[in-house]
C-alpha cells in the first residue's frame, strides 16, 4: 500500500511541476499616458480569431502617472497579442468618431499600428514560453 501512496505523491508532485513551468506571467508597462484620470482598460487575446472580439484575460487599471504596469499572472505557452485603450472622460467605453476611429489613446503589443482600420493580430502577436516584460507606447489616433 506504501509504494502505491508514494507513486502517486510523486506523480502528483511532478505533475504540478511540470504545469507550473508552462505557465507564466506577462508584465506591461504602458507609458505615454499623458492625462491622469479615468482607466486602462486591458485586453489579452489567444488567437487571431478572437482578436479584438473576444478576450483570453481583461484587466483595467486607474491611470495615475505617466507610466502605468500590470502583470498577467498564470499564462499558459502559446501566441498572444494585447489591445488597450485609455478611458480618460471614465465613461466606461471606448469613444470613437464615425463609430470606429477612437478619440481616445490606444496601444497594442509591438506598438503595432493599422491601416484604414485596428492593428493585426499578426503585427501585434508575441510568444510566451517564459516570463515576459513588454512595453506599450499608448497613442492618440
Amino acid at each position: 500500500m506504501k509504494p502505491i501512496i508514494l507513486c502517486f505523491a510523486v506523480l502528483s508532485s511532478s505533475m504540478h511541476f511540470l504545469t507550473a513551468q508552462n505557465n507564466h506571467s506577462i508584465t506591461v508597462e504602458f507609458s505615454n499616458l499623458k492625462q491622469h484620470s479615468g482607466n486602462l482598460f486591458i485586453g489579452l487575446y489567444d488567437s487571431e480569431t478572437n482578436f479584438l472580439k473576444h478576450r483570453f484575460r481583461e484587466t483595467a487599471i486607474a491611470v495615475h502617472k505617466d507610466i502605468e504596469r500590470v502583470t498577467f499572472k498564470n499564462i499558459p505557452d502559446g501566441t498572444y497579442a494585447i489591445s488597450s485603450y485609455h478611458d480618460v472622460n471614465d465613461n466606461g467605453k471606448m469613444d470613437t468618431r464615425f463609430s470606429f476611429i477612437p478619440k481616445e489613446p490606444v496601444g497594442t503589443s509591438n506598438n503595432a499600428k493599422g491601416k484604414f482600420g485596428p492593428p493585426k493580430f499578426a503585427d501585434a502577436k508575441f510568444m510566451v514560453n517564459k516570463d515576459l516584460k513588454l512595453k506599450i507606447t499608448m497613442r492618440k489616433p
